[in-house]
């Protein structure tokens, strides 16, 4: 049986193999194909007119507050201090985990590109909207971790920086504001499709947003990661899809994927590229994009073309098979990308435990994974459907060898169509 296939036109026009660990030339390389010179967008970045405080926050900022630096203690937010016009938009979603989310704003924002940033909050439950204003408005200051990491978020940023606050029926009507970062407020989990749809569609009501990158709030970035993300989309032929490095962010010098991973459709597996391995290795980009099948849903980027004609992420799975069901419904369409320029990485399952150890992943996520690899055979190869069946109680048996009856319930709920509790 034949994976799927997914074309991919014209994908990475031009690549040479580099070495991962030297992110300096990968990122030049990306940023010098793009359509825009890396120079200038620079200066598009820092010259262009700061965004507005809102009306709220006028009264606590003083004027050009948000971009004054304290005595060396703190960093403007340079991917907030100028383009009017960003081009891209970086979705995160946040459940229950307003600290991993703050340190990933505290790196995205210290790009020199400006990005629109939409955090979109799925109906949490510990306070993390409030933890997040107080925050953005520098009553909470934040403190940067220890080890090597650190480097990408310290010093802080300078504090207030402004932002709007909409709830999830304003994020369809009101358009995006001057704020480049907008904290929406679900009044339910809308999963990871639904949280990511919501904010994408809030984004692109921006007619100058070409590109929606979906980020996981777990995540921190290199500075130079968005432009790496734009200078590769602008450089591929009808690009639908680009994913990018994504390093463990416990084991910064191993991967946990590049670009995203190989797919076999008759047992449902996926096998990660460049998985676990020493980011000393040598690799192809062009390689890697052509056999990526899907991309790693932790940091994958789509452009506007590809959502107004393959549409949005499928939100019936609500955890879990999105990325293949937005491959497998783009088959024949757009080019999958991969900016190999752009470094994410990842803590990696920090709201539903969905661990790549083996044996480490939570009930929770046993039971969407078995839930979603059903639902998307059922979707969209119906004959390659019954065999889910055999091959989801071979799954379940292991559980059980491994002495871990309830995540076994679990998957067996999962597979019967029964609710998780």
């Amino acid at each position: 049986m034949t994976k799927p296939q997914i074309d991919r036109p014209e994908i990475e026009k031009r690549e040479s193999t580099v070495m991962a660990s030297d992110t300096r030339p990968a990122a030049a390389n990306a940023e010098g194909e793009g359509t825009r010179s890396a120079k200038a967008e620079g200066a598009s970045a820092r010259g262009g007119a700061k965004p507005a405080v809102s009306a709220r926050k006028a009264a606590a900022a003083p004027a050009g507050s948000a971009q004054r630096p304290h005595g060396g203690d703190a960093v403007a937010a340079n991917a907030m201090a100028g383009e009017t016009g960003p081009r891209l938009a970086v979705v995160i979603i946040n459940w229950n985990r307003w600290a991993d989310t703050i340190e990933c704003l505290e790196s995205l924002m210290r790009s020199d590109q400006a990005v629109r940033i939409v955090v979109i909050d799925n109906a949490s439950s510990d306070d993390s909207m409030e933890r997040l204003k107080a925050w953005a408005d520098g009553q909470a200051p934040y403190e940067p971790p220890t080890g090597p990491l650190g480097r990408l978020t310290r010093p802080a940023l300078t504090k207030p920086i402004p932002y709007t606050e909409l709830t999830d029926e304003e994020s369809l009507t009101r358009a995006p504001g001057p704020e480049l970062l907008t904290f929406l407020r679900s009044s339910e989990n809308r999963g990871f499709a639904g949280g990511n749809n919501l904010a994408m569609r809030h984004a692109l009501m921006d007619p100058g947003i070409a590109y929606c990158w979906c980020l996981n709030n777990d995540t921190v970035v290199e500075p130079d990661a968005p432009r790496a993300v734009i200078s590769r989309m602008d450089a591929t032929h009808k690009v639908g899809m680009c994913g990018t490095q994504v390093r463990y962010y416990h084991r910064p010098g191993t991967w946990q994927q590049l670009n995203g991973s190989r797919f076999k459709l008759l047992t449902g597996m996926s096998s990660g590229i460049g998985a676990n391995q020493p980011v000393t290795r040598p690799f192809d980009p062009k390689k890697v994009a052509r056999e990526t099948d899907f991309v790693l849903g932790a940091s994958i980027a789509v452009s506007r073309a590809f959502l107004e004609t393959v549409g949005f992420m499928e939100e019936s799975y609500f955890l879990y098979f999105e990325e293949m069901d937005w491959s497998v419904r783009n088959r024949g369409r757009f080019a999958i990308a991969f900016a190999h320029g752009a470094i994410v990485y990842h803590k990696e399952g920090g709201s539903i435990g969905s661990s790549g150890k083996k044996g480490e992943r939570s009930e929770a996520s046993e039971y969407y994974l078995m839930r979603s690899r059903i639902k998307f055979y059922r979707r969209n190869f119906p004959l390659l459907w019954p065999l889910q069946y055999p091959l989801g109680m071979t799954l379940i048996a292991r559980r059980l060898l491994r002495r871990q009856p309830k995540k076994a319930a679990a998957m067996t709920r999962a597979m019967l169509g029964m609710s998780r509790t």
